[in-house]
């Protein structure tokens, strides 16, 4: 069992992404979901706001998008709560597989083009073109945050 935990430790910090503490350089395949868009290129801006609300849930407000295939969106986020959060658009598997890396390394820094993470009354953006028809997430992975509502869908219709 213990040869296990360490094998398991050992390969997690064999990982360039996740011995640096960031994920720079974790994207060089192609994303389902996409790639970053050029600013001249939006056609739509979509406002996001990210917070927490009375009875302890944490939302992005809107929460599901439809957008078209090959659409170059700016999403212009809004940190409106009192922690921080992030905002991460990919797919559903490779969400959920960040998920489970942040919360073994909960101090991971972003670097990614997807990404964003911002500190209470902060915003930012994220400009993406949509390159593949499909249904893909949005999430906060900020330990605990997913799993108290914080997450949502992008609907990308076929041209």
């Amino acid at each position: 069992m213990k040869a296990a935990i360490f094998g398991l430790l050992a390969a997690a910090l064999a990982s360039p992404a996740l011995a640096s503490g960031s994920h720079e350089g974790g994207h060089d395949e192609v994303m389902a979901v996409g790639e970053p868009g050029k600013k001249a290129d939006v056609t739509q801006t979509i406002r996001v706001t990210m917070k927490e609300t009375d009875d302890g849930q944490m939302i992005f407000a809107p929460s599901d998008f439809q957008v078209r295939e090959g659409q170059t969106v700016r999403f212009a986020i809004k940190n409106a709560g009192e922690l921080e959060h992030e905002f991460v658009l990919d797919q559903q598997d490779k969400v959920m597989e960040h998920k489970a890396a942040m919360e073994k390394f909960p101090d991971m820094e972003h670097e990614d083009p997807n990404a964003i993470r911002l500190t209470p009354g902060k915003s930012g953006e994220i400009v993406w073109k949509f390159t593949n028809a499909g249904t893909f997430k949005i999430a906060c992975l900020v330990p605990g945050h997913y799993d108290a509502g914080m997450h949502g869908d992008v609907t990308v219709a076929q041209k």
